[in-house]
């Protein structure tokens, strides 16, 4: 069920970063729906412009641009702000929700592991950000969500990497939501638990190795340990990120908002 208008993003470009994504590809589609026109960017093509038919075929009247970038590689970030805003005009929503999983125990943690995670899930989205954020701070408008964690809330046993990168997330999210606002330009975040995506399905099948139980015995198991009994949807997370790129949440600012289905309340 959805809450919203079809013409609350009307006239705006999104930015969705990691739309080959359950969360990013629910997104893309919520802010099509919300009448915005979107720029889905990841690394498979293929679903990419499946996503774009699908969105297409919703909503017939929607832009939806498609670019093919590896977010890790500088040249592509420039080159997909450069190819967005040269399609649909000024970018005023962007959702960072590229990013990774992996790590391990701090025994067998390398280095380049720490820095593959840390670059993907950190120092990428800060340098994107930077390049969107001159159009947004010139045009005094723009509202940024960065999908981070529960695990950017509190630590995991073999977390060091990627609880460290969504930690750092939500500490980029509050500092630069005090430098942005100053400009009109809003940034907070989202931080879920399990969703029920490809990667949260990942995470729950290699805990289900860990513990010698199936993957659909260990996701009975994760579900019910949560208060809701449920773990979160990706169209529940998809949801909120709307909300806060909207003037709803006029007034919501360097926020992470927890989907933990009340396992973790603050």
């Amino acid at each position: 069920m959805s809450i919203f208008s079809s013409d609350v993003f009307t006239g705006k470009h999104a930015l969705i970063t990691g739309a080959t994504g359950g969360i990013g590809y629910e997104t893309a589609k919520v802010l099509a729906a919300m009448g915005a026109n979107v720029t889905i960017t990841g690394r498979k093509e293929d679903v990419l412009n499946e996503l774009k038919e699908n969105i297409e075929s919703e909503h017939p009247s929607a832009k939806v641009n498609v670019v093919v970038a590896d977010l890790a590689e500088a040249s592509d970030r420039e080159r997909l702000v450069q190819a967005a805003e040269g399609k649909l005009g000024p970018i005023a929503l962007l959702v960072n929700s590229a990013g990774i999983m992996g790590g391990g125990i701090i025994e067998e943690l390398t280095q380049e592991e720490l820095e593959r995670v840390m670059h993907l899930n950190f120092t990428v989205p800060i340098l994107l950000t930077q390049q969107v954020f001159e159009t947004m701070k010139g045009n005094k408008e723009g509202a940024i969500v960065n999908v981070s964690s529960l695990s950017g809330i509190r630590g995991v046993v073999g977390g060091t990497a990627y609880v460290g990168s969504k930690f750092a997330l939500n500490g980029f999210t509050q500092s630069f939501a005090l430098e942005a606002i100053k400009h009109s330009v809003r940034v907070n975040a989202v931080c879920p638990g399990y969703v029920d995506t490809q990667m949260g399905r990942d995470a729950i099948r290699s805990k289900a190795d860990k513990e010698g139980n199936s993957f659909e015995e260990q996701f009975k198991i994760e579900s019910k340990k949560l208060p809701s009994g449920r773990i979160t949807t990706a169209l529940e997370v998809a949801n909120t990120i709307a909300y806060l790129l909207s003037d709803a949440a006029e007034n919501v600012v360097g926020e992470a908002v927890i989907l933990s289905g009340g396992s973790v309340m603050r």
